[in-house]
């Protein structure tokens, strides 16, 4: 969850020398240089053989005084000195090392709870496309949004599918990339032994998922198209753990007829209205809302909308391994070499 949070600079660099606190070098090798350096300004200067005007003032022995300039005279050389020093400093590498961040993050831990019975095969939310084709596009659209900050919020989501038991296929994450392949994964009940719609067991399942958060907000978006017909956990043993755990539910369901498969394998409607009173239900006693998405464009809707759920704001710490420092020595010794190079350039410079 990281919508209102500055991320450390990270460095892949190992800590190699450890000085005092938080302070590290991962190239301490270049330090060596700083005697070079050292040794090169004195030996230049040597070099340089300034010579010693005498002027003769009697016997007095007075001097001739001394100005604001020739008091200044040492400065580009300090200043260059200082530069090659923080260079050398720089190509050691300096790093912080262990740090540990307070992050304030906003979002919510949301389960997606998809169902993938048989019956999620029939055509009829939008044309060419089965009711679980449909949904996962909806719902990866919706995971997208939620996840990379587009609404305000970045929310830590898990997926479950269910049918005739629910199943993990995504544990909390905040990748979204990661979520969504694992939703394209998410298949048809092929067989007759895992078919079903087990809206208890999918109840029961994430909301222990959530409760493990530890998350202030907790949200289940549950979606399904048809009635429960599996109890080996029944809704309200899911329900009453949903409400203990202080879990908000959604439920949705997405179909737009009543749909059925003849004993030859053919698929028939229904002018039937389908018995949604279980997902009104569940929705009401835990805080949630119920919608019915009859197609895909109010499918969409149903998702825009629960977008609109609070955001929580938490404080969590980070730990950061190790962070580069660098680049800011970096710039402090070329803004010193500069200005040396300047002040020589315009006036203090000693001449022989």
């Amino acid at each position: 969850m990281i919508a209102i949070i500055q991320v450390a600079e990270r460095s892949s660099a190992p800590v190699r020398l450890e000085l005092f606190g938080d302070l590290g070098l991962a190239d301490p090798i270049f330090l060596a240089g700083i005697p070079l350096v050292l040794f090169a300004f004195w030996f230049g200067r040597g070099r340089a053989g300034l010579p010693t005007l005498r002027v003769p003032f009697g016997s007095s022995g007075a001097r001739l005084p001394v100005s604001l300039r020739q008091r200044c005279l040492f400065l580009p050389g300090l200043l260059e000195i200082s530069a090659a020093v923080l260079l050398m400093v720089a190509l050691a590498r300096p790093l912080n090392f262990n740090i540990l961040q307070t992050v304030t993050s906003e979002g919510v831990d949301i389960v997606l709870a998809v169902d993938r019975s048989s019956s999620m095969q029939f055509k009829d939310l939008d044309a060419g496309r089965n009711r679980l084709e449909v949904v996962k596009e909806v719902v990866g659209d919706f995971a997208e949004r939620r996840m990379t900050d587009q609404v305000g919020a970045s929310d830590n989501i898990a997926l479950l599918s269910f049918a005739g038991f629910p199943e993990l296929r995504c544990p909390f994450t905040l990748d979204v990339d990661a979520l969504r392949g694992f939703l394209d994964k998410v298949d048809l009940a092929r067989y007759e032994s895992e078919d079903g719609t087990a809206i208890g067991a999918a109840l029961a399942k994430a909301a222990t998922l959530l409760n493990e958060t530890g998350g202030e907000s907790r949200v289940l978006v549950l979606l399904t198209d048809g009635e429960n017909t599996r109890s080996v956990i029944t809704p309200d043993e899911g329900l009453r753990m949903a409400k203990e755990f202080g879990v908000r539910v959604y439920t949705i369901h997405a179909a737009r007829l009543v749909m059925g498969i003849d004993q030859y394998g053919r698929q028939l409607s229904s002018a039937g209205e389908p018995d949604t009173s279980l997902l009104e239900r569940i929705a009401k006693e835990t805080g949630g809302r119920f919608y019915r998405a009859r197609d895909l464009d109010g499918l969409e809707q149903v998702y825009a909308e629960i977008e609109e759920l609070e955001r929580t704001p938490r404080v969590e710490e980070q730990r950061v391994e190790t962070r580069d420092l660098y680049p800011k020595v970096l710039l402090l010794a070329i803004a010193l070499g500069v200005i040396g190079r300047t002040l020589s350039a315009f006036g203090l410079r000693r001449t022989t």
